[in-house]
Formats: structure tokens, C-alpha cells, sequence
């Protein structure tokens, strides 16, 4: 394993971490992106689930006191890291994907990867270390002032916000579209509450559900407002597979971002990639790619 440079330390990241560690992100994002997507609650949610021991998991690369760089690895083959822009070129970002490998090598992964800006310096690195892009995925935006196109649903059919009863069902609807595509364990339902009610800001209108003429939910959008600016995003979204083509997803976009603008949203944004084939369906209604990204892999 390469060596960091000399004056430079490690430590596992702890919780109190996330608002530097925000800080650090959204800079690499910035430099990356023109612009930071990155919010404090996602990784506060994400620390915050049942499965993810964060000391274990976690690096922390530091200046005196100053954090400059970060890997974290979720799950088995997922991982995260970033650079501090001016600490960029040192052999860094080397360092932490040897320590990514290693870390997944050892949970028993045979891959590993991770998601970068297309074209990025972490894209131009990961290709020199040999990481082969596994799938491309792209952010869209419904530019301020338009709107999705309104669908007629199936009669009978209704959008609304969820309730209790509807959450466990609106979980399962979520998994098994997702792992149409995932190869990953399934999420379990504690995990996915982390994500959602314990996030920090949520509201019970974030969590929006399609129910046909049984009061069945058969389709699911999670809608968020960014807390650095007022932009709404879809986290998931699915329907259920016997439910599609029938303008339930279109439904679900109109109602989702049409109820985010109530509570002060201006622009609309959400994300796919290549695994789902639904790039052409936002575009249709109107959405516009603003960035692209792959997920850069290595097999171990």
C-alpha cells in the first residue's frame, strides 16, 4: 500500500464529523461539478443506519487539524471518498482507494466502485488504477417555471401522501423495483427508516404513494427539499412492476414536484442511471441532464 504524505494523519470518522465532512464534499463537488449536491443529512441518515458501523467502515486523512480527504466503504462493495481540491496531486486519492480495496477485500467483496463526475480528476484517477465504469448515471432538472405534464391515473387510482399503514407495503414496492437492476442484499425496513422518518428535516409530506381502486400502494415517490438551496429532489422513486405503463410514475412526478413547490421549492431535480432504462421517460416530461457520473469499479 502507497504511503500518505509525511505531517498528514488518520482517524476513524466519528458522528460528530458530518458537518466538516459536508464542508469537504461539497468543495470536491464544487470544483467537480460547478456546483454541490451533497447535503449533512445524507450523511447523517446514512451513519444512522442500523447496518453501518461507521468506525469500521471509515477514514479520515488529516492536516494538523484540518480534514483533507475521507473514504468510507457502505455495504460490501459501494464506497464513497473525497479530496480536498488543494490537497489534490500528493497521491492521496491512491492512498484511499488501497485503503477502500483492502477494506472490501476483507468484508469478502469481489468489486468494489464507487461514483465519480464523468471526466472528473477522481474519474481520470480511478481509470489509471484500473477501474472500469459499471454504469453511467445522470442528475436532471425540471427547469424553474415548467411543469411535468399531467397524466390521467387508471379510475379509481389516487395520489397521496402516505400513512401509516401504507409504509412497510411502500417499502416493499421500493425493494423489489430496485433489485429488478441492484445486485445487493435487500435493504431491510430499519435501514430504510434511517434513510427517511429519522432523516434529519423530514416531514410527512416528503413520503408520497399510488394506490389503485384497492387501496393497494403500487407506486412511491420520497421527495426532499435541499437545505442548502431551494431545490427539490426525488430520492426513489418505483412503481410496481404489474402497475407500469399506465401513467402512474408520471403521476407521481407531477404530484411530488407540484407539492415540493408548495413548501417553497423552486427547481426540481432527480437522478437515474443506465441499469433502469428511464433517462427517456424524464426527458420526455420535460427534465434536462445537468451532470453526468459513472460508478467506477474494480474487481478484487
Amino acid at each position: 500500500m502507497t504511503s500518505l504524505p509525511d505531517g498528514l494523519t488518520t482517524r476513524p470518522l466519528t458522528q460528530a464529523d458530518s458537518r466538516v465532512l459536508f464542508e469537504l464534499i461539497a468543495a470536491q463537488e464544487r470544483e467537480d461539478t460547478g456546483e454541490a449536491d451533497i447535503e449533512e443529512a445524507d450523511l447523517i441518515s446514512d451513519w444512522a443506519k442500523p447496518s453501518h458501523d461507521l468506525e469500521a467502515s471509515s477514514v479520515a486523512v488529516l492536516d494538523g487539524d484540518l480534514m483533507v480527504a475521507y473514504a468510507e466503504v457502505l455495504g460490501i462493495d459501494r464506497s464513497d471518498a473525497a479530496v480536498l481540491p488543494a490537497y489534490r496531486g500528493r497521491g492521496i486519492g491512491t492512498w484511499l482507494a488501497a485503503w477502500i480495496r483492502d477494506l472490501a477485500t476483507a468484508r469478502g467483496a469481489s468489486v468494489v466502485g464507487m461514483p465519480v463526475p464523468e471526466g472528473s480528476a477522481g474519474d481520470r484517477l480511478a481509470a489509471d488504477l484500473g477501474y472500469h465504469v459499471r454504469w453511467t448515471s445522470w442528475v436532471l432538472q425540471l427547469p424553474e417555471g415548467t411543469s411535468v405534464p399531467s397524466r390521467d391515473l387508471p379510475e379509481g387510482y389516487e395520489v397521496r401522501e402516505a400513512r401509516e399503514a401504507d409504509l412497510v407495503p411502500a417499502h416493499d414496492v421500493l425493494e423489489d423495483a430496485f433489485l429488478e437492476w441492484s445486485v445487493r442484499e435487500r435493504e431491510t425496513y430499519d435501514d430504510f427508516a434511517a434513510s427517511t422518518f429519522s432523516r434529519p428535516g423530514y416531514e410527512p409530506w416528503n413520503f408520497r404513494v399510488a394506490l389503485d381502486d384497492a387501496g393497494e400502494v403500487v407506486g412511491v415517490s420520497l421527495v426532499f427539499i435541499s437545505s442548502e438551496s431551494p431545490t427539490a429532489y426525488i430520492s426513489r422513486l418505483a412503481v410496481r412492476r404489474d402497475q407500469r405503463n399506465r401513467g402512474i410514475a408520471q403521476a407521481l412526478l407531477v404530484d411530488s414536484f407540484a407539492t415540493a413547490r408548495e413548501h417553497g421549492a423552486t427547481v426540481s431535480e432527480l437522478s437515474t442511471d443506465s441499469r433502469t432504462g428511464a433517462l427517456g421517460l424524464y426527458e420526455k416530461v420535460g427534465m434536462v441532464p445537468i451532470s453526468t457520473w459513472v460508478n467506477r469499479a474494480i474487481d478484487l
